[in-house]
């Protein structure tokens, strides 16, 4: 059985990798990108997850084990899936339930799946390929999916044609969220959402409409899974970057000072979807700015 990832006080998590490698240019990545930051290695941050000149990234998923209950967080991109508008997560045979099951973990022993917002990589796993219909991967759960971004994703609804990755999202609502839905498995949340004891789920909007985090907090411990408010450390100390991928450019910079100064305050462990070893990251205040902090030992 592979050891966790780390511990939220009595609370064991463990990381389930479905895809790591080389992503995307960081000028391609960061809307706001300024070469002079990352030039000659920028502001001596180790790790630095570039790899030749790539930001080095994985597609990874978290289950929250409580001793009576387990708490998936995102679920990747999936297996067999189109993907025309990002190729690179499309047609995948990867071996995540494998994964999975070196963890200790059946798809049937998970209770709940939290879907930190409902963009192609963060929902694969939701369902899977049974003869020419898409079933719920996880039978006995509940998934939970942000209301805000169901209207959003929805194609059927009509901010759906105004959001600018729409082309990129193709056919991820059809395909991970609406079986879920028909199958009765979803709960379509609002800010301030209890997934489980002690775990709570906030509005933080700008990456798309409905984004959300998910607190977790047990024995004084916290840890907050952000998604995507950080897709590199380089944020933390430039929070006004964002993503290409930010629908709201303005609102997702004040969304990530908030959660930053939120992890600082209160020691808390920030849990993002993409970050390279080792995987998650603490903060300090310094002025009004951010620094990250990897603590050395860290399995996580």
């Amino acid at each position: 059985r592979m050891l966790e990832a780390f511990r939220i006080g009595r609370h064991k998590v463990y990381r389930i990798e479905e895809w790591q490698g080389g992503f995307s240019p960081p000028e391609a990545l960061f809307a706001e990108y300024d070469p002079g930051v990352f030039a000659g290695g920028w502001t001596g941050i180790v790790p630095d997850f570039l790899r030749t000149g790539l930001v080095y990234g994985y597609l990874q998923s978290w289950v929250i084990d409580t001793g009576t209950q387990r708490v998936l967080v995102d679920t990747g991109a999936g297996n067999r899936k189109e993907r025309p508008g990002i190729p690179i997560f499309g047609d995948l045979e990867g071996d995540f339930l494998d994964r999975l099951g070196e963890a200790g973990f059946t798809p049937e022993d998970i209770d709940k799946v939290f879907c930190t917002h409902l963009h192609i990589d963060h929902v694969g796993w939701n369902t899977r390929l049974i003869g020419d219909a898409w079933e719920p991967t996880f039978p006995n759960a509940t998934y939970y999916f942000p209301a805000l971004d169901e209207e959003a994703w929805n194609p059927e609804k009509e901010t759906y044609r105004s959001l600018t990755g729409a082309a990129v999202n193709a056919n991820v609502f059809e395909d991970s969220v609406a079986p879920i839905i028909a199958a009765g498995q979803a709960e379509l949340i609002e800010n301030g959402a209890t997934i489980a004891e002690g775990m709570i789920a906030h509005d933080s909007p700008g990456h798309t409409p409905g984004h959300m985090v998910l607190e977790v907090e047990s024995e004084s411990a916290i840890a907050l899974f952000t998604g995507d408010i950080l897709h590199h450390p380089v944020q933390i100390q430039r929070p006004d970057w964002n993503s290409v991928y930010c629908e709201n450019r303005e609102e997702a910079v004040r969304t990530r000072r908030a959660i930053l100064g939120r992890a600082a305050d209160r020691g808390a462990r920030i849990v993002p979807a993409h970050f390279a070893a080792p995987h998650s990251v603490f903060v300090e205040r310094i002025g009004g700015d951010f620094r990250p902090l990897f603590r050395a030992g860290s399995r996580a």
